[in-house]
């Protein structure tokens, strides 16, 4: 039965780092998802030096959805996978491949989209739970800056928070950093 560990924190609080950390420790096979999607020259740049601070021991994975089918691959292997990050994963699935307009979107849509991605990160989840791998959970803390003045920026905090609440309640240890400094949670 996998084991799920999930790290929180704001913007270069080295929660990414400590999240590698945490997944040299378990010593096992390194399965590297990363949900960011390289749009630009510094996106892509920031992805090189990420794979250089990883090294190469491990397999990666460029994806931000079907993650339980994709890694259904690696389930027999005695591997920890680092997800990187949940809340790139809720924006992407929140904007690829729709076009919306935000401002005026009707609260039916916004719910079937955060449905959706519950629907993903549950089966995620359910998966990593019922193989041999385990998961190191890399997410931004949204709750704690100001209210975004956009719609967008409001339905992304809103549905990351519970996305984030989700993965918090099924994880079996929680850590939020802060400036490089880690308090457990659970």
């Amino acid at each position: 039965m996998g084991k799920i560990i999930y790290v929180t924190g704001g913007a270069r609080s080295g929660k990414s780092s400590f999240a590698e950390k945490k997944v040299f420790q378990l010593n096992k096979e390194k399965i590297y998802v990363a949900t960011a999607i390289s749009f630009d020259e510094e996106m892509k740049e920031r992805v090189r030096l990420h794979k250089i601070q990883r090294g190469e021991n491990w397999i990666t994975i460029e994806a931000y959805k079907n993650l339980y089918k994709i890694l259904e691959e690696y389930k027999e292997l005695n591997g920890v996978v680092l997800l990187d990050c949940l809340t790139n994963l809720v924006t992407n699935i929140m904007i690829m491949d729709r076009d919306i307009n935000w401002d005026k979107i009707t609260q039916n849509i916004v719910k079937e989209i955060e449905e959706e991605i519950e629907n993903e990160v549950q089966k995620l989840i359910d998966f990593i739970k019922n193989s041999s791998l385990d998961m190191v959970v890399v997410s931004n803390e949204v709750g704690m800056g100001l209210v975004p003045p956009y719609a967008l920026g409001r339905y992304f905090r809103d549905i990351g928070g519970r996305i984030n609440q989700l993965v918090a309640k099924e994880c079996h240890e929680a850590y939020l950093i802060v400036s490089g400094l880690e308090l457990k949670l659970k």
